[in-house]
């Protein structure tokens, strides 16, 4: 009796025992949960944009100019309205730089540069580039690549994103490396599908976006010549195959036929300079280019580093507006560069200007004003 007594007593120590642990495992791999685990938000998804249009800002700087950014927000606000997601808190921002480049922030925020709109010839233009970068948003493409990243650990009973700061710095800064690195193959191709429908359906003609990735191709094919580097960009070119058989499958060119070009010229007047352009110079205009002159021992010591940074950037610009996977070498160098006050771009190192934003305050009568001048539906 005893000894069954003691028996019995062991194995319920032991279960107790066991059990014990397995509720401090238990609570040591829910500290563990990884962000995959978390449903982010609508609210999270802004704050999240937010924080990531602030470090774009820091590393590009923003063009101040206010009737510009005003053209811009309106074009976008039209655009907007024929996406999923309307009832975001958009804001179209200008960066100041010569660069050629859009990038799209999680909760509405959408950035373009100087350069870019220097490129573009009328409002068909800047509606399929803005269409495309809405689209990012409305399918929430960063979002979805936030939740996949590895490495960062929740805090215990943590459920929403802005739960904890230290975690929303982190996913914060592998947010904005994974938005200047450009998105992969598959969500460029989805975002061009839908941004030309936006644009489409507002009674642009479609042919905005491919033709604004015809003078990417052009421009960069021009420095590739001299390079000796590239001899064509596979990637363009099968987006624009594949916009030209949607145009034609979904008929988006019937009806859909304004371009708006003196609209746009009132409103933008940016350059965009070639590559190897000296002594550029514009207003706002921030930072060195490539061949600004420099030292001549300085010049004959950074021409080697120069070069195999010219060969990462023509790389990565193989897919402009979205550098897809397989360059994750030269995405580093750039994501570095970018968390300083400026950023490496196709035409070099650029300084950041200002940051501040250009607040404009859109009402529905100026608004509903754009749409019936443009004749835009």
């Amino acid at each position: 009796m005893i000894r069954l007594t003691l028996i019995l007593a062991i194995v319920v120590f032991t279960h107790t025992s066991s059990f014990s642990q397995f509720g401090r495992l238990g609570r040591v791999l829910d500290k563990a949960r990884q962000i995959s685990d978390m449903d982010i938000s609508e609210e999270d998804e802004i704050a999240l944009g937010e924080e990531i249009s602030r470090r774009i800002r820091e590393a590009y700087g923003v063009q101040q100019d206010e009737e510009a950014t005003r053209y811009v927000t309106l074009v976008g606000r039209v655009l907007v309205e024929k996406g999923e997601r309307p009832h975001l808190p958009y804001q179209f921002i200008i960066l100041d730089s010569d660069s050629t480049n859009a990038l799209a922030a999680p909760g509405g925020f959408i950035h373009i540069t100087r350069g870019a709109l220097g490129l573009m010839k009328d409002e068909a233009d800047l509606a399929g580039v803005l269409g495309h970068e809405i689209a990012h948003i409305t399918n929430r493409h960063t979002v979805k690549a936030i939740q996949k990243f590895k490495g960062i650990e929740l805090a215990d009973g943590q459920t929403s994103l802005t739960g904890d700061s230290a975690v929303f710095q982190k996913v914060a800064e592998k947010a904005t490396e994974a938005i200047m690195q450009g998105f992969g193959r598959s969500e460029e191709l989805e975002a061009d599908e839908d941004g030309i429908r936006f644009a489409a359906a507002c009674g642009y003609h479609p042919s905005g976006l491919p033709e604004f990735l015809e003078s990417l191709q052009t421009r960069y094919e021009s420095r590739e010549q001299r390079a000796g580097l590239f001899a064509s960009h596979p990637q363009i070119k099968e987006r624009l195959e594949k916009l030209q058989r949607q145009v034609g499958k979904e008929k988006l060119a019937e009806s859909n036929d304004l371009r708006l070009p003196d609209r746009f010229s009132s409103s933008i007047d940016y350059e965009t300079f070639p590559f190897g352009a000296a002594g550029v110079s514009v207003a706002g205009a921030r930072g060195l280019t490539e061949t600004e002159a420099k030292e001549p021992e300085e010049e004959e010591e950074k021409k080697e580093e120069r070069q195999q940074r010219s060969r990462g950037l023509l790389a990565r610009l193989q897919n402009p507006m979205g550098s897809g996977e397989g360059q994750k070498e030269e995405r580093r160098e750039v994501s570095g560069a970018a968390a300083a006050r400026g950023v490496e771009t196709e035409l070099g190192w650029e300084e950041a200007g200002d940051p501040k934003l250009v607040a404009v305050l859109i009402t529905s009568e100026e608004l509903k004003e754009f749409k019936e001048k443009g004749g835009l539906k």
